[in-house]
């Protein structure tokens, strides 16, 4: 609604990049640029819609129209669609893969399932991540996000992961009987989970920041973490995701198939039939902005 209004107020003609921050139920604009962003060729391969070709028209002339859009794009049902960046922080020995509002992904990934859970966990396998399927979880969070850890330790356990966790996590789950190892932080002594994490004894880390005292230990598990491959994410929405990624992982078969296929159906109506399936196909991909783009379905 918001992007309308100032799509006509400016009158824009083409592609719109727009950035929006919601903080206290108010909605704050970012900034506004008459351009292509690398959400273009992604949701162009989701919706089937050459969204670069019908803007470069539109802009050359050409009445919006004439192209028979709907009100709202809309994927193929039964259909989830995952975008990833793909981060440099493997070639970085030593870095901190901490994110912050600087961007640093070198390039983009996407996935594409039946479920969520399927097209995030075929989004981490093109951005070059292995999901575990068994193995030691490690989870330490901050006091806030315990309840949510107990429920993602929960399906751990029954996905089969052994849970190993700093002593404020570990007493948060014995409480709701859930078996589970301690392990000292990096700064309580040896070995500790730095230590576990470089002989191979953790699949996964779940670890949310503590505060400026466990800066020092946060830091050390990320680096180990990171050196020895081992999935690690630091906020609960990515623990949430990551968990429903393996589950699915699981139990679903990884089948693959092409764009052309994928968007059989609706080559044959709309923008598409103005061109022939052949030049449709190709107008799908038109755009990619970015230095890494792949597709994984």
């Amino acid at each position: 609604h918001y992007t309308r209004i100032l799509a006509r107020a400016l009158k824009v003609k083409g592609l719109l990049n727009i950035q929006f921050a919601i903080k206290d139920d108010r909605v704050y604009v970012l900034e506004v640029n008459p351009r292509a962003s690398r959400t273009v060729p992604f949701v162009s391969k989701a919706t089937g819609v050459p969204l670069a070709r019908v803007a470069a028209l539109v802009m050359a002339g050409r009445p919006l129209a004439e192209f028979n859009l709907p009100d709202n794009l809309a994927v193929s049902r039964g259909n989830f669609f995952v975008k990833s960046p793909v981060f440099p922080f493997a070639k970085f020995p030593g870095v901190d893969p901490i994110l912050s509002p600087e961007m640093h992904s070198t390039g983009e990934v996407m996935g594409v399932g039946n479920s969520f859970g399927e097209a995030y966990a075929k989004a981490m396998m093109g951005a070059g991540l292995q999901l575990p399927t068994e193995g030691t979880a490690f989870i330490s969070v901050n006091d806030s996000d315990k309840g949510l850890a107990v429920v993602l330790a929960r399906r751990l356990r029954r996905l089969g992961f052994d849970l190993t966790a700093t002593f404020g996590t570990a007493g948060r789950l014995r409480e709701v009987g859930l078996e589970v190892e301690t392990v000292f932080k990096v700064n309580e002594g040896r070995p500790n989970i730095a230590d576990q994490i470089k002989q191979g004894e953790i699949a996964i880390v779940i670890n949310t920041p503590l505060g400026q005292t466990s800066h020092y230990d946060e830091q050390a598990i990320r680096r180990a973490a990171l050196q020895h491959g081992v999935p690690c994410v630091t906020t609960m929405t990515g623990a949430q995701a990551i968990v429903e990624a393996i589950a699915s992982h699981e139990q679903t078969q990884i089948n693959v198939i092409s764009l052309q296929e994928l968007h059989e159906e609706s080559l044959g109506s709309g923008v598409a039939s103005r061109e022939s399936k052949a030049d449709a196909s190709v107008a799908v991909g038109l755009g990619v902005q970015t230095s890494d783009s792949r597709l994984q379905t």
